[in-house]
């Protein structure tokens, strides 16, 4: 994968929803990591009053905006229930991330940073890579099927078939997989998980001082 040369050493974290993506990210940013959240990004470019929300409401109708804010949870089920308007919902919110995920990773000071987005694997269209351009390394959190379902729907108060509704929409279990170059198992307790992020991180920090020496030889020349 080719990316800019300004960020550190960047590692794509995803997974499908109810893996454990946030416990996670929230991990590496106690041990001192940029965590750059497309999520939270999601959240700031869609907040009360903002262009992108706006574009939504035009779009979806205003029913997906309660009290000024936009119902994600009403947006989701609309969005994931047909693939045109999924389409446009991508068209809407996706230029908007990715601008702000750029400018994020370039303002990163820490010897790698953590790009974890949901749909990291899914922005990938045929020749164009998406948000994988901007990354040297794919991490996949993992857990079983019907874990996931049981999860997610624990969460979001939503129903098993909702649930499977957006999984329907999102790259299965084992596709994602092939695209992984790292695997974290969260299918057990949380001090295991922590244990395999701690182990990742010393790899990663290995990893991204080879790659900033090769970098600074480079200049040298």
């Amino acid at each position: 994968m080719t990316k800019s040369p300004n960020p550190p050493f960047i590692i794509g974290l995803t997974g499908g929803i109810g893996s454990g993506k946030t416990t996670v990210s929230d991990y590496f940013a106690k041990l001192g990591i940029d965590v750059i959240d497309a999520d939270v990004i999601s959240h700031t470019i869609t907040a009360k009053g903002s262009p992108v929300l706006d574009k939504l409401a035009l779009a979806f109708g205003t029913d997906i905006i309660t009290d000024g804010r936009l119902d994600r949870t009403y947006l989701r089920k609309i969005a994931f229930a047909n693939d045109a308007k999924l389409t446009t919902l991508n068209t809407i919110i996706h230029p908007a991330i990715r601008t702000q995920i750029k400018h994020e990773l370039d303002h990163a000071s820490s010897p790698y940073a953590i790009l974890s987005a949901p749909l990291l694997l899914e922005s990938i269209k045929g020749d164009d890579k998406g948000l994988t351009a901007l990354c040297d390394r794919i991490l996949v959190v993992d857990v079983p099927t019907e874990q996931q379902i049981k999860r997610a729907s624990r969460r979001d108060g939503q129903s098993d078939e909702d649930i499977l509704a957006i999984m329907d929409k999102q790259i299965g279990r084992e596709k994602r997989l092939s695209h992984a170059d790292d695997v974290l198992d969260n299918s057990h307790d949380v001090n295991g998980l922590y244990q395999q992020i701690n182990q990742l991180h010393q790899k990663y920090l290995i990893m991204a001082n080879n790659m900033a020496k090769k970098t600074n030889d480079a200049t040298k020349e």
